[in-house]
């Protein structure tokens, strides 16, 4: 029997690591989502849409990290809160378009301050240098072309 690759400890381990990161961060999001009856992912949504005006599905789910299929409960959702408007659009009749409405705009600008106050926190913690080295480091990971069968989580 041969003997298994070296493997990380869960505390030097990528994902691992990526997960807690990612906890710590929207903890403080989540509670100001959970006040005005958001979800994280619609909340992405909104952000993008925020972002672009309008949008494909398609579009949206990759801007907002998100799978089709869970995208098509999310717009459901966030048209019966008449935060979003969803049309066929104009040149190829089969897809929609998906825009923001005024109440969306609204919701993203009334949370606009918290966010960005939740982010500063983070920023001051970690310090701007490094704040804005991590997005730079995450950003590259994105990019990379890191696809394989195994991972270390």
């Amino acid at each position: 029997m041969s003997k298994p690759p070296f493997m990380p400890t869960t505390a030097r381990s990528l994902p691992i690591a990526l997960l807690r990161a990612r906890e710590r961060v929207m903890g403080p999001f989540r509670a100001m989502l959970a006040d005005v009856d958001i979800t994280e992912q619609q909340w992405r949504v909104l952000r993008v849409l925020h972002e672009e005006d309008s949008l494909d599905p398609t579009r949206i789910a990759d801007r907002a990290c998100l799978l089709l299929p869970s995208l098509t409960r999310i717009l459901q959702k966030l048209t019966e809160k008449g935060l979003i408007t969803r049309a066929p659009d104009r040149v190829d009749r089969r897809k929609q378009v998906i825009a923001i409405t005024e109440a969306g705009v609204t919701l993203i600008e009334e949370n606009l301050a918290t966010s960005v106050e939740i982010m500063e926190r983070i920023k001051s913690e970690m310090g701007h240098d490094r704040y804005e080295a991590l997005l730079d480091l995450l950003n590259e990971l994105d990019a990379a072309d890191v696809r394989s069968g195994e991972a270390d989580a």
